[in-house]
């Protein structure tokens, strides 16, 4: 004699299972947002300000200028290939104008030999020559030297 299987009731939990899953994942995805990465972004910024220049270097003791900012875009999952500022500014896409200032925004000065990373309006952080890893406001001496902005590419 021949058992038949009914399907019927595990069809019912797997599709439970699923929309269980949905239900619980679906919350997470929408508290996710492109500040989730600035957020985690700043957290390493903060520990690395203070470390003081080199040329060449990508830290976790020293860095240049665009070895800061390829460590913070590595450290929070955004993989370049490490190069120079202006090799940077090529390969990034470009930021909208009302975005220029925006968190997490590359800025990028002195016709792109240097960038550093927009706090916000006021101040931004990078590795300057004379002081190390910190942060800067875009005061006088700094608006008059920059040259564009571009975005780092979160997702």
């Amino acid at each position: 004699m021949m058992r038949r299987f009914n399907l019927f009731p595990v069809f019912f939990i797997l599709v439970g299972a699923l929309l269980a899953a949905m239900a619980v994942a679906e919350p997470l995805q929408n508290i996710a947002g492109p500040n989730d990465w600035w957020y985690s972004a700043q957290k390493n910024i903060e520990k690395y300000l203070g470390r003081p220049y080199a040329i060449g270097a990508v830290g976790k003791k020293s860095f240049d200028c665009s070895g800061f900012v390829w460590r913070i875009m590595a450290e929070n999952g955004i993989m370049l290939k490490r190069t120079t500022a202006r090799k940077l500014y090529m390969c990034l896409p470009s930021v909208t104008k009302d975005r220029y200032y925006g968190s997490g925004s590359l800025v990028f000065f002195d016709n792109m030999k240097h960038v550093g990373i927009v706090k916000d309006k006021e101040s931004f952080y990078h590795a300057q020559t004379s002081k190390g890893t910190n942060l800067s406001k875009f005061d006088p001496y700094w608006r008059h030297k920059i040259y564009g902005f571009k975005k780092i590419p979160t997702r």
